[in-house]
């Protein structure tokens, strides 16, 4: 066990009337290959011997499942790919590209959360579609939420694709939907 002289060994310390976990064993390097039963994919594992956290990128709902989600965003470069999809709540991966935006849009009965990965934009919400009244950047770990009944629309004004995830609840697309492009959401969007 190591640790500084002027701190205990204990992992909680009070600090300036805060407690502060402090660190008291050196950083080991996780191995770049994880040993995992074969089964374990069909609990939503993922292992790979030379790039451990590339994913198919897939819907993998209803079943259990663990992703590094930074990691599977910027993997992504469609317009959007579910990647899990429950009974009441979705995953979708998106890819913006440069001056690319999602498209107005308002979900009436469900809410929405939004996380950028990767680039920089801005995000526009309002009450009525004439009056986007609330704009702020975004950029790398932003989180957007937006409430049911709110129009919206997120932009991307930088010089390389934004990456982002977003979080419906309930699910707003179906299972496994893929939309590699926008044209393609927007037509599919007209079929429904």
């Amino acid at each position: 066990m190591y640790y500084a002289a002027f701190m205990s060994p204990f992992p909680y310390h009070y600090q300036n009337g805060y407690y502060v976990n402090v660190p008291m064993y050196n950083y080991v390097r996780q191995p770049d290959s994880w040993t995992i039963p074969n089964d374990a994919n069909r609990l939503g594992f993922y292992e790979s011997s030379n790039e451990r956290n590339k994913i198919q990128l897939k819907d993998y709902g209803p079943n259990p499942f663990v992703v590094n989600i930074n990691e599977a965003t910027k993997q992504n470069n469609t317009f959007r790919t579910a990647l899990w999809t429950g009974s009441h709540l979705q995953v979708t991966l998106m890819s913006l590209k440069i001056g690319e935006d999602i498209g107005l849009e308002m979900h009436p009965n469900l809410d929405q959360f939004l996380r950028v990965e990767q680039g920089q934009g801005i995000v526009q919400m309002g009450k009525r579609k004439d009056n986007l009244n609330f704009v702020r950047k975004v950029y790398d770990d932003s989180a957007i939420m937006v409430p049911a009944g709110t129009w919206h629309n997120v932009t991307n004004t930088g010089n390389i694709p934004l990456k982002l995830y977003s979080i419906y609840a309930p699910p707003q697309h179906p299972f496994g939907t893929v939309h590699i492009t926008k044209e393609d959401a927007l037509a599919a969007e007209s079929r429904d």
